[in-house]
């Protein structure tokens, strides 16, 4: 859809972010959850296939929450590479907001995050900075789950769980957002998110299934 038909339901300051950016159109996922109240704080479960536009939809939601709420928001990963990865992006494609990371010494405070709008962190870090009850979470309004089907990975799921049951019981003001492109459950989990439901099937590149036998691939119609 033309980013030029859904202006109305953007706040002018995150319009402008995406058009100097050169967007003409988003995908349909991306539609689906301005439409549901990407910016009216609701929470949203992002369930559609990989490329889909995912990533974009808590971009827009931490554009909106820097820019407009003057708040902090939070972009969690299961992985420290992953972190650095998303610092990165984030940093080159807004270099004019402060972008922190926090995915090293789970013990430490950093207090120079206190200093970011953006912080990527994994969700053990999370969770001690929660601990340690860093003065700056006050100032948290958006919090995206990237991968968030590993709550059920046996390693991270338990701290990730631990994390979000916080944010929704001590944190009932902040925004959650969790993003994936599989998950099995998804409106048992919506239910506990307290979230809309944005279920797509749109891919970038049309998914074909297929045998391969003696280097001959055999698609199926």
């Amino acid at each position: 859809m033309k980013l030029v038909s859904l202006k109305e339901y953007f706040p002018s300051n995150v319009y402008s972010s995406l058009e100097k950016k050169g967007f003409e159109d988003l995908r349909p996922s991306q539609v689906k959850s301005i439409k549901a109240g990407l910016f009216k704080d609701k929470n949203l479960l992002v369930c559609t296939p990989t490329a889909s536009g995912k990533t974009l939809v808590g971009e827009l939601a931490l554009l909106n929450t820097v820019l407009n709420k003057r708040k902090k928001g939070v972009y969690i990963v299961p992985l420290r590479s992953l972190a650095s990865e998303k610092y990165e992006y984030f940093k080159e494609t807004y270099p004019d907001l402060r972008i922190g990371i926090g995915s090293g010494d789970i013990d430490a405070v950093d207090t120079y995050l206190a200093l970011c709008d953006i912080i990527i962190v994994t969700s053990e870090k999370l969770d001690s900075l929660i601990r340690h009850r860093v003065p700056w979470l006050e100032d948290l309004k958006t919090v995206i789950i990237d991968e968030i089907h590993l709550l059920n990975d046996v390693n991270r799921g338990p701290t990730l769980e631990v994390v979000i049951t916080i944010m929704l019981e001590k944190f009932s003001d902040v925004q959650l957002i969790g993003l994936s492109a599989t998950i099995g459950n998804p409106d048992s989990l919506k239910d506990w998110l307290k979230a809309e439901l944005i279920e797509d099937k749109w891919r970038p590149v049309k998914l074909k299934k297929g045998i391969l036998y003696e280097n001959q691939m055999d698609f199926k119609e």
